[in-house]
């Protein structure tokens, strides 16, 4: 992301799932505070992004070309609609798959929850009786946190005494120092890490880094959960236009997607990292999970998958 400037791809996510959860007759993942982090300049902004992208997708798909109406039909609620109905999903799922697993580690002696990249998460609004069993991290890049600390104060949302800030630039520091230098993080306690959407725009020596510094700076039995995209995602025969398209808009926007990791060694690389690969469901069993009977157009991410690894 560029070096000064709060994340368009974070408010963009949670533009989606507050999105979801306006609209959603049945809700995968309820972030009904997400719309008022969003100032309305900014969800303007996401809106004609997302109309663009589904505006682009019928070209490619029906080989049509622009016309003079595009800027009519881009205004259309129809666009937007079918462009949530196309990722807000995804998001949603990831989100969901994250806190349900955090629901049973809190009823194990988790403690602790360490949201990486946490850009406009709203969990500790929105859920007060686990807020009083957690002590909860927000980590991410200065200038997101900053936007998003300056965004509550003009709310007028009152900030929780077990919320804590911990800026960081994954790129160039450590997580275990991020970390350890709050003096509310405890090292020995048992602590769950939520880190969705961020490792596809890091290098893989960057994530495995992160990784590593998990397993240091949590004991035995801590969880982290993650979700990444297939290797094959992106070699260009084997991506479809409309993840093509994302690509190169997020590369076009600074904030590029990189990585992605092979499912078949997953486990053997983070048994080398200090952790036990839990669980690794595929789209197919993300699909079966969260949208098995759905008429609605939500669907899990093509070659995407949600890993839960357990520090050893």
């Amino acid at each position: 992301m560029k070096e000064n400037q709060a994340s368009f791809t974070a408010m963009s996510v949670a533009y989606m799932r507050a999105y979801h959860s306006k609209h959603a007759t049945d809700k995968i993942f309820d972030d009904y505070p997400a719309y008022n982090l969003i100032p309305y300049e900014k969800i303007a902004l996401i809106e004609n992004y997302w109309i663009e992208q589904c505006w682009t997708w019928d070209q490619q798909l029906n080989d049509t070309k622009p016309t003079a109406l595009r800027s009519e039909k881009a205004i259309t609620s129809k666009l937007l609609t079918r462009a949530a109905h196309e990722f807000a999903g995804i998001f949603c799922s990831r989100a969901r798959y994250a806190e349900d697993g955090l629901e049973k580690a809190v009823k194990q002696g988790v403690k602790q929850y360490v949201i990486l990249g946490a850009g406009m998460d709203t969990f500790a609004f929105r859920q007060p009786e686990m807020m009083e069993k957690l002590e909860i991290f927000e980590v991410d890049h200065h200038a997101t946190q900053e936007f998003k600390f300056h965004r509550l104060a003009e709310l007028g949302w009152k900030h929780p005494a077990k919320l804590h800030f911990i800026p960081i630039d994954f790129t160039k520091e450590s997580l275990v120092t991020a970390l350890t230098n709050s003096s509310s993080y405890d090292p020995k306690i048992k602590s769950f890490f939520n880190w969705l959407g961020v490792t596809c725009f890091l290098t893989r020596a960057e994530v495995f880094t992160t990784l590593r510094s998990i397993a240091e700076v949590a004991p035995a039995g801590s969880i982290v959960i993650f979700d990444y995209l297939d290797t094959n995602a992106f070699i260009p025969e084997k991506m479809s236009p409309k993840l093509q398209e994302s690509l190169e808009f997020l590369r076009s926007i600074g904030e590029p997607m990189i990585t992605g990791f092979n499912p078949s060694t997953l486990d053997e690389a983070l048994s080398n990292l200090g952790f036990h690969l839990h669980a690794n469901l595929s789209s197919a069993d993300i699909e079966e999970r969260y949208f098995q009977g759905r008429t609605d157009g939500y669907h899990a991410q093509e070659q995407g998958y949600f890993a839960c690894a357990v520090v050893k």
